[in-house]
């Protein structure tokens, strides 16, 4: 039943092409099979239907009924608890403030270099490149014990770490081979007919 009404309830998704942040978004619509209408947006020609609804004229913007939501992790945690099946957050409020407190590190440590490597211009990018190398490298030892990341189950975690490894060639970054674990660990993401179905056209050439 919950699959039947997530597919009638029409969404409308502003997203960026190949915005990292639009794509983790895209991740979590496409494990729940929501029925979203998609509005691709190009940053130098931004709608006037964006400007009214976001006030920072921002993508990933999502509009549900009067509802309108303008950052990713908000959006995420919202779809998961509207859309319940199949659940990528846990049940229990311990559990849940610890889903949360991992998003948040990984949004501090490793999407802050990933903003670095998106910029227009090399200032920073070389650092930030050996950066995060070095950080993923450094856990990969925790992408061995599990299927996903820390869990059986695939989770809004690895929603949020998925588009970080599928740019990771567009960022001219090739992990070594101690983290092996963790190339292992992205090809089971990228198998995923749920992460195949999130891609943008251009970001499918990102690889």
């Amino acid at each position: 039943m919950a699959l039947i009404a997530n597919r009638k309830s029409v969404m409308t998704l502003f997203s960026g092409r190949t915005d990292i942040y639009s794509h983790r978004v895209r991740i979590v619509l496409a494990e729940k099979g929501i029925n979203v209408e998609y509005h691709y947006i190009d940053n130098d020609k931004k709608p006037e239907d964006l400007i009214d609804l976001n006030p920072y004229n921002t993508v990933p913007t999502l509009v549900d009924r009067e509802l309108v939501l303008f950052d990713s992790q908000i959006i995420m945690e919202y779809l998961d608890e509207r859309f319940p099946h199949p659940p990528l957050m846990p049940v229990d409020p311990v559990s849940r403030a610890r889903s949360r407190q991992m998003l948040y590190r990984i949004q501090r440590d490793w999407y802050g270099m990933v903003d670095t490597l998106s910029e227009d211009n090399d200032s920073g990018k070389k650092e930030a490149r050996k950066a995060l190398c070095d950080a993923l490298t450094t856990v990969a030892p925790i992408f061995e014990q599990k299927l996903y990341f820390m869990s059986d189950e695939f989770s809004i975690i690895d929603c949020a770490i998925a588009p970080i490894l599928w740019r990771l060639p567009s960022f001219d970054i090739e992990l070594p081979e101690q983290a092996k674990a963790v190339t292992d660990y992205a090809d089971r993401l990228f198998e995923r007919e749920t992460f195949q179905a999130s891609l943008s056209d251009t970001e499918r050439e990102l690889r």
